[in-house]
């Protein structure tokens, strides 16, 4: 790394070069040169070439798959940590909020969603799975369970409309808060062909236990989130301590 901060590396060269490739009309999922190819073009290392790559998707502007190359990222979504559903984050954005297949079925809970819910195993639950879009792009995997004895006929009511408005229009249920836990996963083929990227893609996976006013668990959701397409932001404080420590 140089010492000069001004001084322009052949690792920013390759990078300045394939971001003004990208600005002319690559288009997302759209595959670069190889390193071979950049490295022959620019008679420079193929380690000089990572580097270069290395910037690019520590930027978002690209992302790798093991064993088929380097594509056009997707511009990301920066999802805050507010307890919004997926169609008021969107309109938020100036996207069009949709879904590309909607299926809904009453299922027993089973032990773990269950226990998310605070039923036994046995009662039933409305099983609701969108493939959920913006501007008609995939862009998430939904699972979202609730408890069937609150939400009579949801599967018949909820059509493409946002469950959240469902639920507070129609069965007078607002979640006031969420219990949430975030993971980084990869996207297994079938899903990633879902969301039309490819196998093995990187992704979020975001657990929710949604409560209404009165502390009941009304919703438990499974989502899986387009890694090229989003990122996570939140503020953080320090704790208030005494004077020495």
């Amino acid at each position: 790394m140089s010492t000069n901060p001004g001084k322009v590396t052949k690792a920013d060269v390759v990078r300045r070069h394939l971001e003004a490739v990208i600005e002319g009309g690559l288009g997302p999922h759209e595959k670069l040169p190889t390193e071979r190819e950049l490295a022959d073009e620019f008679d420079i290392s193929r380690l000089t070439v990572r580097r270069a790559l290395d910037q690019l998707e520590n930027d978002g502007v690209v992302y790798r798959v093991q064993g088929a190359g380097t594509f056009v990222s997707e511009k990301s979504i920066t999802k805050s940590f507010e307890l919004t559903s997926f169609s008021e984050d969107m309109r938020a954005r100036g996207l069009v909020p949709g879904s590309l297949s909607v299926h809904a079925e009453i299922v027993p809970a089973g032990a773990r969603i269950g226990y998310a819910l605070g039923l036994s195993p046995a009662d039933q639950v409305v099983h609701i799975r969108r493939v959920r879009t913006a501007d008609d792009a995939p862009m998430c995997v939904e699972d979202s369970y609730l408890p069937e004895s609150l939400v009579p006929n949801l599967v018949e009511r909820l059509g493409n409309d946002s469950l959240y408005r469902v639920l507070v229009e129609q069965f007078s249920l607002r979640l006031e808060r969420a219990d949430q836990v975030i993971k980084v996963t990869v996207l297994e083929p079938a899903i990633a062909a879902e969301l039309q990227v490819p196998p093995f893609s990187p992704a979020f996976l975001v657990t929710r236990t949604g409560y209404d006013e009165r502390g009941r668990a009304v919703e438990f959701a499974e989502s899986l989130y387009r890694g090229d397409r989003y990122s996570y932001e939140l503020s953080v404080g320090r704790r208030s301590r005494q004077d020495g420590e």
